[in-house]
């Protein structure tokens, strides 16, 4: 921890090196239960295009990571949790991963042809949303492009100690229409905007969102 963290960093680095074991668990097979996820995943592969430098940032235990490179991309795994981390090396052994935060990405302007973020600012304030995805432009080649993955709604649901761990973390839910005007605020213009009913028997009890954005500034 450095003395600049926000609270909230802490508190999500510290719930999900908690919880990293359960977690990989519980959503190893994410992907493969889920067909429209794996589309997605795939139509943006393609628009990156095969060997396409990407990262995948808020990684966890590397299995997005890990389906990306299976489709031809050249991927960088980046999470907060050390847990995780560990998780994703052991799972993944020819992949790279890396601790980091999003906020400040330790890449050079320019230098990917996509970015991930499934499911990774979804503890993040709303009012630092913008920082975040004009971090994410900052490393995007023009013409890159950007996957976001979350949760819709309004009111932020909280975890209080998943699988018997004393650790307690808000998930942020948010709405299509108003994350749209914020990716254009840093550059990005709308490619794609799917929303998919809930997964209910996988646990989802929220319609979940996928937006695909280019980098046009």
């Amino acid at each position: 921890m450095t003395a600049t963290e926000a609270d909230h960093v802490v508190a999500t680095r510290t719930f999900y090196d908690a919880v990293a074991e359960d977690y990989a668990a519980r959503f190893r097979d994410q992907l493969v239960v889920r067909p429209l996820d794996r589309a997605l995943l795939a139509g943006f592969a393609e628009l990156v295009g095969e060997g396409g430098r990407v990262a995948d940032l808020g990684c966890g235990p590397g299995a997005v990571t890990a389906h990306l490179a299976s489709l031809g991309l050249s991927v960088l795994g980046l999470d907060l949790s050390e847990g995780m981390l560990a998780i994703a090396r052991r799972e993944h052994p020819g992949l790279r991963f890396e601790q980091g935060s999003m906020r400040n990405l330790d890449l050079p302007d320019g230098a990917l042809a996509g970015v991930v973020s499934w499911y990774s600012t979804i503890h993040t304030p709303q009012d630092e949303l913008p920082s975040f995805y004009a971090e994410f432009r900052r490393v995007l080649a023009p013409g890159g492009h950007l996957l976001l993955a979350f949760q819709c709604g309004d009111e932020p649901r909280r975890h209080e100690h998943p699988w018997g761990h004393p650790v307690t973390l808000d998930f942020r839910r948010m709405r299509p229409g108003r994350i749209a005007p914020l990716l254009e605020a840093a550059g990005f213009t709308l490619v794609q905007q799917t929303v998919r009913a809930a997964d209910t028997d996988q646990g989802e009890s929220t319609p979940q969102a996928l937006l695909i954005a280019r980098a046009t500034r």
